[in-house]
C-alpha cells in the first residue's frame, strides 16, 4: 500500500533524527533495528492490522443464497395435474455501492490501525533511546566513583607517611578509609541498578534479560541544539490517528446510508406437477416454473436514524480527543524543551565547577609538599568534586532524554 510504504519512511527518518544527534551512536543504532525486528509489542500492532485489512474480504459478500425443498402431503389437483414436490432458490442483493462501501469502512478502520504501529515504533525507539543515555550515565558515574576511590587511597597513603613523622592522626587515616567505603557502596548499588536498566533494554529488545549492553565510553552536549520545528507537532501520527478514525466514522455512515436503501431479491419456483391419467392434452402434467422478483424495504427505519446521530456525536468525540491530545503533546514539548536549556545550564555550571575543584586539589598537593596539607580540607574537595562530576552526568543524561522527547513529537 502506498500509504504503508509512506509511514515506514517516515519511521525511518525519525530513526535517523535520533541517530544524527549523536556522534557515536552505532551501537544505539543497532540495538534501536534490533528492537524494531523484535519487539512484541510492535508485533502485535502488526497483527492487529493484518487482522482488520483481512476483514475487507470478509465484508465482500452477498447474503447466503437460500434454497428450499417442499413434498405434498396431500397433493392438490390442478388443471394439468396435481403437485407432487416443489423446488424454491432465492437470494437477495444489497443496494447498489453497498458493498463497496462496507469495503471502503474496513479500509479506513485498518488506516487507524496502522498508526497504531507507526506511534508504537516510535515510542519503542525513544525508549531504547532512553534506556541507553540512562546505561551510559550509570556506567559513567561508576566510572567517576572509581576514580575517586583511586583518588582517595593516594591520600590515604599520603596521610600514612603524615601520621609516622607525626604531622597526622590516625584518625585521618581513618576517616579516608571510610570514605573510599562509602563510595565502593555507591558503585555497587549503582551497579546493581545498571543490571536493572539492562534488564528493561534487553526486554525492550525481545532478548534474554543477562545479554551484555555496552555503552560509549563519553558523550559531551553538542555546542549548538537541533532546530525545532513545533508546526511538525499538529502533524505526529498520535493525531493523524484521530484524523484516521475521523475518516472511518465517514465511511460507516456512507455504509449506514447505504444499508438503509432497499434490498433486492431474485428467485425461482419449480413445482413438479404429474399428468393426469385417462386424458390427453397438451399441458398434461406440465411442471411450474415460476421466476420472482422480491424487495426488502427498511420501512421501520429508526435504527438508521439512531447510527447516523451516533456517528455524528462520535465524530464530535474524536474532534475533542483530538484537541485534548494536541494540547498534551504541545505541554510535553514545551516542558522537554525548557527541560533540555536547564541541563545544559547545569552542564555549563558543573564544568567550570569541575575545573575550580581540581585547581584546589592541586592547591592542597602543594600544600603536602610544604607539610602543611588539612585532611578535613581534602576530604571537602573531594566531595565537592565527586558532587560536580555527579551533576555533569547527570545533566548530559537529561540533555539526550529530553532530547529523544522531542525527536519522537517533533519528527
Amino acid at each position: 500500500m502506498k500509504y504503508k510504504s509512506i509511514h515506514i519512511k517516515i519511521v525511518l527518518a525519525l530513526g535517523s533524527c535520533f541517530l544524527s544527534l549523536f556522534v557515536n551512536a552505532q551501537q544505539l543504532e543497532t540495538l534501536i533495528d534490533e528492537a524494531l525486528e523484535n519487539n512484541p509489542e510492535i508485533q502485535k500492532f502488526e497483527l492487529q492490522y493484518k487482522r482488520v485489512s483481512e476483514k475487507v474480504n470478509e465484508v465482500n459478500t452477498i447474503p447466503n443464497t437460500e434454497f428450499g425443498v417442499g413434498y405434498f402431503v396431500s397433493e392438490p389437483e390442478t388443471r394439468t395435474g396435481a403437485q407432487r414436490f416443489k423446488v424454491s432458490a432465492k437470494q437477495m442483493l444489497p443496494w447498489f455501492g453497498t458493498i463497496t462501501s462496507r469495503e471502503n469502512y474496513v479500509s479506513a478502520l485498518a488506516d487507524a490501525k496502522y498508526e497504531d504501529i507507526v506511534i508504537a515504533k516510535r515510542k519503542l525507539m525513544a525508549s531504547v533511546a532512553q534506556s541507553y543515555y540512562k546505561l551510559y550515565a550509570n556506567k559513567a558515574k561508576q566510572d567517576v566513583l572509581a576514580q575517586n576511590i583511586q583518588l582517595l587511597k593516594t591520600y590515604e597513603t599520603l596521610a600514612l607517611t603524615s601520621v609516622e613523622v607525626g604531622k597526622a592522626s590516625a584518625v585521618d587515616v581513618l576517616r579516608l578509609q571510610m570514605r573510599q567505603n562509602e563510595l565502593q557502596q555507591l558503585k555497587d548499588v549503582l551497579y546493581q541498578q545498571f543490571l536493572s536498566e539492562q534488564t528493561n533494554l534487553n526486554n525492550l529488545l525481545n532478548r534474554e534479560n543477562d545479554v551484555e549492553v555496552t555503552v560509549v565510553d563519553s558523550l559531551t552536549i553538542p555546542i549548538e541544539d537541533f532546530e525545532i520545528n513545533t508546526e511538525n507537532l499538529s502533524v505526529h501520527s498520535e493525531l493523524l490517528k484521530y484524523d484516521k478514525l475521523y475518516q472511518s466514522i465517514e465511511q460507516s455512515e456512507l455504509l449506514n446510508q447505504k444499508e438503509s436503501s432497499p434490498m433486492i431479491g431474485f428467485g425461482l419456483d419449480y413445482i413438479n406437477v404429474s399428468e393426469r391419467p385417462d386424458m390427453n392434452f397438451s399441458d398434461n402434467g406440465k411442471d411450474v416454473v415460476m421466476p420472482m422478483v422480491s424487495v426488502s424495504i427498511p420501512i421501520f427505519n429508526k435504527k438508521y436514524k439512531s447510527i447516523s446521530k451516533q456517528n455524528e456525536l462520535e465524530q464530535q468525540e474524536i474532534n475533542y480527543q483530538k484537541q485534548e491530545r494536541l494540547n498534551s503533546l504541545k505541554t510535553m514539548l514545551d516542558k522537554a524543551i525548557n527541560d533540555r536549556i536547564s541541563a545544559r545550564i547545569s552542564n555549563t555550571t558543573a564544568t567550570k565547577n569541575i575545573k575550580q575543584a581540581k585547581d584546589a586539589e592541586q592547591i592542597l598537593i602543594k600544600s603536602y609538599e610544604t607539610g602543611t596539607i588539612d585532611f578535613n580540607d581534602v576530604l571537602d574537595i573531594q566531595e565537592l568534586q565527586l558532587k560536580f562530576q555527579m551533576g555533569q552526568i547527570e545533566a548530559i543524561k537529561n540533555y539526550y532524554l529530553q532530547s529523544t522527547i522531542i525527536n519522537y513529537l517533533i519528527q
